[in-house]
């Protein structure tokens, strides 16, 4: 149970409703602070719809990012969004198998992008061979997005684990087909 209570738009002033627009828990706890809230989906706007960066690669390194740090409310999410950006069911198969070094049909910059996300997650940081194949196969733009992204993420999974927000019971059926690893 979160460690705060979920507003709702009656708990808001009139100028911060818009918070809510999407009522998920997230933004229901992110609303307490209503410029904080704002400018976390500033990032996450540009992230999702600014970035030129492939919507299928992104999402598969936000899924990277949820996987390993076993945060049930961003993973599932995120396998919803992700569908709606090309990722497939076989290609979330394909990161667990890839998580856990078993052989998968991943094309190889799909591969090097979750590899940054290992790498950027567990080392906070990002080896020489890895940023020479993302040199190899993105441009400046994507590469500087790509990791933008991993990093915001990063974060957001350390804000619901410490605020311990929910998972919706619309998204438990993710979490159902694609069960995160045991701690």
């Amino acid at each position: 149970m979160a460690r705060l209570p979920y507003l709702t738009p009656d708990d808001l002033k009139p100028a911060d409703k818009d918070l809510l627009k999407r009522d998920i828990a997230l933004y229901r706890i992110l609303s307490y602070s209503p410029d904080g809230a704002r400018a976390f989906g500033t990032l996450g706007r540009y992230i999702r719809f600014g970035s030129k960066l492939d919507g299928r690669l992104r999402e598969l390194a936000i899924l990277q990012v949820g996987y390993l740090a076993r945060a049930p409310y961003e993973y599932s999410h995120h396998i919803k969004i992700g569908y709606d950006f090309g990722v497939t069911k076989d290609d979330i198969r394909a990161l667990i198998a890839d998580t856990e070094g078993k052989p998968n049909n991943l094309e190889p910059l799909a591969k090097t992008v979750l590899r940054t996300a290992r790498e950027m997650s567990v080392k906070m940081e990002v080896s020489d061979a890895t940023f020479a194949e993302l040199k190899k196969a993105l441009s400046e733009e994507h590469i500087v997005d790509l990791m933008i992204t991993i990093a915001f993420y990063n974060g957001v999974v350390r804000f619901l684990g410490a605020m311990q927000i929910d998972v919706e019971p619309e998204y438990q059926k993710y979490l159902d087909e694609f069960p995160l690893p045991k701690a």
